[in-house]
């Protein structure tokens, strides 16, 4: 007859599994189960049930552990540098019960209830009456609960009421003064103007304030995007490419995308597997902006480097986008930022100082200006590009300023500049 499985070797073995899955080490498919079974023991002893712990819980543990560590070592390490050979399986572990760790702390005021009550309606009202996406939605209800905290006792029901221009002055001196980029400054005024609408629409204010919300003005063209040379690219892709390693061929290839089509940093880290066609020399583009796709055809070179990196440095995965994280777990990225460090790291390999950006749109610039003085027309452009109106096309003649100063005017004489 067998024994009955406890709870927390079910646990226990699902944590196994989980490593064996995502392809770690011998090593730590042995660690990483042993502390997790101090955890799940330490929460037995205090009779807490796994699914109610939280951060808080979980730093007890540590310290407690901690002490023990002390007194059977006296050369111990500071205790935010030893917590981390716990941290990893317990946190990992907490993953796989909660779906997500740390998971939000409840409200422990009465105040944070109604400011938690007032973002979380917010939220619903972006999601279904203004169809906005989860990633627009996770920023304004991230603006609105950090002008909530602000407020503090001056956000409760009463004095929302009396919500008043000082209270918005006072937000946007404290939070728009800190070195913000103009256009940093009025993503932050559109997000406070929309939550003051929602907040008058709800009732809570008294009047619609958001008309008090005054950013700086962005001209619509007013800069000139930054793009790197063709001398540059080609020797970032020179040195790139003699990187053999597993990373290096994965860099080389994501360069050639960039390089060569010009995606945007999105646009690579969801392409997936069967966005490539071999056969027919076809790669198909999801358009991170606007969801349309489009198919560009393969070309040679950066067709060569996506098969040598899914032969030769590819880990083997389950996953079907293209691009994984070469250190275990095996997994995709999470957002295209992570290629700002890739860029980055192979323009200081190469020794390219860019004067502008120095991540993934410096590329795309420089396929743009490649293209325009290719003598290629603005429509085939936006279309490489991914871009839907010729408007958005028209922003990369200014990169062009060689080529402009050559078609200047002659003044006329005895008119000064």
């Amino acid at each position: 007859m067998s024994t009955p499985t406890s709870t927390d070797d079910l646990l226990i073995e699902k944590l196994l599994t989980h490593l064996k899955a995502e392809g770690y080490s011998d090593r730590i498919q042995r660690w990483y189960p042993q502390r997790a079974r101090c955890f799940l023991d330490y929460c037995k002893g205090n009779a807490l049930p796994i699914e109610a712990v939280r951060s808080a819980h979980v730093e007890q543990f540590l310290r407690r552990q901690y002490q023990h560590f002390r007194r059977s070592d006296a050369e111990s390490q500071p205790f935010r540098r030893w917590c981390h050979r716990y941290t990893g399986a317990v946190h990992m572990l907490l993953r796989l019960v909660h779906g997500r760790w740390p998971v939000a702390e409840p409200p422990t005021t009465a105040l944070e209830t109604f400011h938690r009550d007032l973002v979380d309606d917010y939220d619903v009202w972006l999601r279904d009456l203004r169809g906005l996406r989860a990633t627009t939605r996770t920023t304004r209800t991230m603006y609105a609960l950090r002008f909530l905290s602000f407020l503090g006792p001056c956000g409760d029901q009463k004095s929302l009421a009396r919500l008043g221009v000082h209270e918005i002055d006072g937000y946007l001196l404290q939070h728009c003064c800190r070195g913000l980029s103009r256009a940093s400054i009025e993503d932050l005024a559109v997000c406070l103007r929309d939550f003051l609408r929602h907040l008058h629409r709800r009732g809570c204010t008294a009047c619609d304030l958001s008309g008090v919300v005054i950013g700086p003005r962005i001209y619509e063209h007013e800069g000139i995007p930054s793009a790197l040379g063709a001398d540059e690219v080609r020797k970032v892709l020179e040195v790139t490419r003699s990187d053999l390693s597993p990373t290096g061929l994965r860099d080389y290839a994501i360069l050639m995308l960039l390089a060569t089509y010009g995606l945007r940093a999105a646009e690579i880290v969801r392409l997936r597997l069967q966005d490539i066609d071999w056969r027919r020399d076809i790669l198909r583009v999801c358009h991170a902006k606007t969801g349309t796709r489009s198919e560009l055809p393969l070309m040679t070179e950066p067709g060569d480097a996506l098969l040598r990196y899914l032969e030769k440095g590819r880990p083997y995965s389950t996953h079907r986008e293209v691009f994984l994280r070469v250190l275990v777990p095996h997994r995709p990225f999470k957002n295209g930022s992570i290629l700002n460090c890739i860029t980055g790291a192979r323009l200081r390999a190469a020794g390219v100082v860019p004067q502008g950006r120095k991540g993934p749109h410096a590329f795309r610039h420089a396929r743009a200006v490649n293209l325009l003085r290719s003598g290629v027309s603005l429509k085939i452009i936006g279309d490489v590009l991914g871009h839907t109106t010729a408007q958005a096309t028209a922003e990369y003649l200014k990169l062009a300023t060689e080529d402009l100063r050559a078609i200047g005017l002659e003044l006329p004489s005895g008119v000064s500049p």
